[in-house]
């Protein structure tokens, strides 16, 4: 088969398309006018779409998947300067690097056996905090199992739930703003405060995804060893206060 015909034979109109790349051909368009799919070749008023426009729609639900939204996938592609593959694989890398947990699908009723949670307040407040999520009737997502198992451990020792989750509460608050801290000590000290992909070679790219990897666990192991020493001090000055009363 000659090359032309081999190319033609890989071809495929744009329902031909959302079948192969299972979106619908409407989002396929929307991609398409947002400059997110290169145009398809016209023939007789017909587009034909081909390999790498499947590539492309595929590359655009991973980064879905992995938290980017359109705007920054947008303009992710639209740099073209041969770097961008390598801040798209930077972005991976950093969206999945502390492994989020698989999350566990529960009801109503197991959530109050589990941590109590008789008081409408407690779901409430539980859902604001993120720490369930309701998927329709009695139906729960738990997006992270040991939180909830960590929460059913201090019911199970007495501890009123509302009080439980107060205590969530202050331990999101608190590591989000140490997230923060490390998140900008990255950007403004390692990435010298540059995140252009245009402004980036693919060899720069490379070497800032080494140093990310440098810096992850560093952070993890520098928040275990201050919680564990602030730990040590909280219990040391309760003690004292008990044995002088």
């Amino acid at each position: 088969m000659c090359r032309v015909s081999a190319q033609r034979a890989q071809e495929m109109t744009i329902d031909e398309l959302a079948r192969e790349s299972g979106m619908t051909v409407r989002n396929i368009r929307a991609h398409q006018s947002r400059g997110l799919l290169p145009p398809p070749e016209v023939r007789a008023r017909t587009g034909y779409y081909g390999p790498e426009h499947v590539a492309r729609l595929k590359l655009i639900l991973d980064m879905q998947a992995e938290g980017f939204n359109l705007k920054a996938i947008e303009r992710l592609i639209a740099a073209g300067d041969g770097s961008s593959q390598q801040v798209i694989d930077f972005g991976r890398a950093a969206l999945t690097a502390f492994g989020a947990e698989e999350p566990e699908t529960t009801t109503l009723e197991e959530l109050r056996v589990r941590i109590g949670a008789e008081d409408a307040r407690a779901i409430r407040k539980a859902q604001r905090l993120g720490l369930i999520r309701p998927l329709g009737g009695d139906r729960y997502e738990v997006p992270s199992p040991t939180l909830l198992r960590a929460g059913e451990e201090l019911t199970s020792m007495g501890v009123p739930t509302m009080h439980a989750l107060a205590v969530a509460e202050q331990i999101q608050r608190h590591s989000r703003a140490i997230a923060e801290t490390f998140v900008r000590l990255f950007i403004d000290d390692v990435a010298h405060g540059e995140v252009d992909p245009q402004r980036r070679s693919p060899e720069q790219w490379t070497e800032l995804a080494k140093a990310f990897d440098r810096l992850r666990p560093l952070a993890t192991e520098a928040v275990r060893a201050s919680f564990e020493q602030t730990m040590s001090e909280a219990i040391e000055q309760q003690l004292t206060k008990v044995l002088k009363a």
